[in-house]
């Protein structure tokens, strides 16, 4: 569950750089998104991973 609670803070840290980039055109705040989107990623795999065992050492 700890990384489930990073990866929604990542989402939300994320945000404001977010609406920089689209809203405004700023694109340092679109450098920064690219790389929050990177560390969602590997956030997510490592989640998959991890339910993918659990799920399995239960059978």
């Amino acid at each position: 569950m700890s990384k489930f609670a990073k990866l929604k803070e990542v989402v939300t840290s994320v945000e404001t750089d977010v609406k920089k980039f689209y809203n405004s055109g700023n694109n340092a705040a679109g450098t920064r998104v690219r790389k929050a989107l990177q560390e969602i990623k590997g956030l997510a795999q490592e989640i998959r991973a991890e339910v993918t065992e659990k799920k399995n050492a239960g059978k």
